[in-house]
């Protein structure tokens, strides 16, 4: 009997926010919420982002002010929604219009001493001798060059992109725990897989003794590394700038470092572990690890999810030079315009209407899986699950970056799998995709083009497409986190986000069998019993996703353990809510750190207990199996 992989928690942090308790999801629609759901998602911005801290049941804004929860979110409204979502670039990210270059050259003895300035931030760690360096205000030194020597020359420009989806302004992830300079994108991995652990509502170490070690996995990755300067990026540019390469910056830098990092320092697994990578597709990729070794009855519990940080001067003029981003000129083009505000910043992306490239993001999402009957038995929240995950390549190609055939698979297969398990009324009526969206103008046709004939070889009228890179862009590989955080709010609150960045769907856009809202479809959301996740993937990488919604999820389980069964679950699910509960207040108040445990219960192998059947491990309270048995016994035959 197959296990259905269960949705019992999900976290992380994105443009939009906190993700646990739908808070990201309530940013994207938060003039659709009622007023309490509304001010509780504006506190939480307002303690992640330092605007407001808590103490004795008020709370304290920067400039002094004392205010309930209701005042709080009143007097910030305005700049919470400003400092969040896709908008022009910070300065707490980079100076946007002062992007440096190198230009080498060298200086001759008769030339004498050469005089120039330069932002603190760009001095070597070791300069050279004949330099004279003096502090000025503002941020930057005036160098003297005394004698005849190659120097770089810092070259600044304006640069060409200035929207991305970052994470909400104020917050600092690694500020939060013993961060010992890691990448930023490892930072925003411990905090968001924090953020699920804690939302499900029952305690890791509890859940594990219910388990053998090896019933328990994570699968996690991103799709380019770590190409901050504490990553890959620091490592590949440090030595032209004159800085040190440190022994961090190797490691950290890998692709699968975030699973890596919930293994050593957040739960201690020493279960499966994998990372996946397929570009725009590597969420789903390791989501589809995760269900098949669920489904298989190899694993109870699993963590899925992946963590990106791509906004860097580095990667954004990568992305720039294929082609493949929003630049700034295209975007005043557009609308006709001479300069950008910060409105139409906001509106840089904009999927399936006349756009001219993707705009980059940040974010990081985890989800906890479990297996059905451990779910039914601890009696975990039921916020959905994942009926499969399909994927495909596109075979031969003539550029590896163009868009191929893989996903007319995916996609159908996927439409089919919720027509077997829920019926045809089901799919035609009460299913919608969550589109990849990238707002470039050939993922608007080709993508279109998949899911309006997917449409049409089932019998769907108009199925409606949303794409929540919309409000906070493209995170890259945890990209499928970031549309199923939104689909899972979705059915909590009912609102299925439109695409109301996009004035008009654009002329070449396939949508004879679509429904393609500019405005939120209100009320829908709770009509649906299904998602289809949908992403293309640079490189051939394309992958789609079922998920269900908690009613139908609820529905299949009462099938399998019948209404005794399941009322004995809803009775054990009360005080899991509660708990579940108390952790989003303490996160809303700010007060809540990520779980961190660095140098904590470390093993050696003289430290275990081995004999031909098992492996005992001090701290866990059962063992693992060692105890392996033939398959291929009819080899023996």
């Amino acid at each position: 009997m197959s296990q259905l992989p269960v949705i019992v928690g999900f976290g992380g942090i994105s443009p939009a926010g906190r993700s646990s308790f739908h808070h990201g999801y309530r940013r994207l629609i938060l003039d659709q919420l009622d007023s309490q759901s509304r001010i509780e998602t504006l506190t939480a911005l307002a303690t992640l982002m330092q605007r407001a801290r808590f103490t004795d049941g008020q709370y304290t804004t920067r400039d002094g002010r004392v205010m309930d929860s209701t005042s709080l979110a009143q007097a910030l409204d305005a700049e919470l929604r400003a400092d969040t979502l896709i908008r022009r670039i910070h300065p707490d990210w980079f100076d946007v219009s002062a992007v440096m270059l190198n230009k080498p050259a060298t200086l001759q003895a008769e030339q004498g001493p050469v005089t120039f300035r330069l932002r603190n931030r760009h001095l070597p760690q070791n300069p050279p001798a004949n330099w004279q360096i003096t502090p000025l205000t503002g941020g930057e030194s005036e160098i003297q060059v005394l004698g005849g020597c190659d120097v770089i020359f810092p070259d600044y420009r304006e640069a060409a992109v200035q929207s991305a989806g970052m994470l909400p302004t104020g917050f600092d992830p690694g500020s939060l725990y013993q961060s010992r300079n890691h990448p930023r994108g490892l930072q925003m991995s411990v905090y968001a897989a924090s953020d699920a652990i804690r939302s499900v509502g029952i305690n890791f170490k509890q859940l594990a003794a219910q388990l053998s070690p090896d019933q328990i996995a994570v699968f996690a990755s991103n799709s380019i590394g770590q190409l901050d300067d504490n990553g890959f990026g620091g490592l590949t540019k440090f030595p032209a700038l004159g800085k040190r390469t440190t022994s961090k910056q190797m490691p950290l830098g890998y692709a699968q470092m975030p699973a890596d990092f919930i293994n050593a320092y957040l739960l201690g697994n020493v279960g499966l572990t994998g990372g996946a990578l397929g570009a725009c597709a590597t969420f789903l990729y390791n989501l589809r690890s995760g269900v098949e070794e669920i489904r298989s009855g190899r694993r109870k519990l699993v963590m899925v999810g992946g963590s990106d940080a791509p906004v860097t001067p580095e990667i954004i003029e990568g992305f720039r030079a294929m082609g493949a981003l929003a630049e700034d000129k295209y975007l005043m083009a557009l609308d006709n315009l001479s300069s950008l505000q910060d409105d139409d910043y906001r509106r840089a992306c904009r999927p399936f209407g006349n756009n001219c490239g993707f705009t980059i993001g940040e974010s990081s999402q985890y989800l906890v899986l479990m297996s059905d009957d451990l779910a039914i038995e601890t009696g975990a929240q039921i916020l959905g699950a994942v009926g499969d995950v399909f994927v495909h390549a596109d075979g031969h190609k003539k550029s590896i970056s163009a868009p191929g055939i893989g996903n007319y698979m995916t996609l159908g297969k996927a439409a089919s799998l919720v027509r077997s398990l829920l019926g045809e009324t089901a799919l035609r009526q009460r299913s919608y995709v969550q589109a990849h969206g990238t707002s470039t103008p050939q993922n608007r046709v080709t993508e279109s083009h998949v899911i309006n004939e997917t449409a049409k070889a089932f019998g769907i009228d108009r199925w409606t497409v949303s794409a929540v890179k919309a409000y906070i862009g493209h995170s890259q590989g945890c990209a499928g986190g970031d549309q199923i955080m939104s689909s899972l709010g979705a059915w909590q609150y009912g609102v299925i986000p439109g695409l109301i960045t996009t004035p008009e769907i654009a002329d070449d856009v396939h949508q004879s069998h679509l429904n393609l809202p500019l405005e939120h479809l209100v009320g829908a959301a709770e009509q649906m019993d299904s998602v289809l996740i949908n992403a293309k993937g640079f490189g051939g990488n394309n992958a789609s996703a079922v998920l269900l919604s908690p009613k139908a999820t609820e529905a299949l389980l009462g099938k399998r353990y019948g209404q005794s069964g399941m009322q004995q679950w809803r009775q054990r699910n009360e005080q899991v809510q509660t708990t579940a509960r108390d952790y989003d207040q303490e996160a809303t108040r700010g007060l809540s750190r990520p779980d961190y445990l660095y140098d904590h219960q470390v093993l050696t192998g003289e430290d275990l207990r081995i004999d031909d059947k098992a492996i005992h491990l001090p701290g866990y309270a059962n063992p693992v199996s060692i105890d392996v048995s033939n398959p291929y016994q009819d080899f023996n035959e």
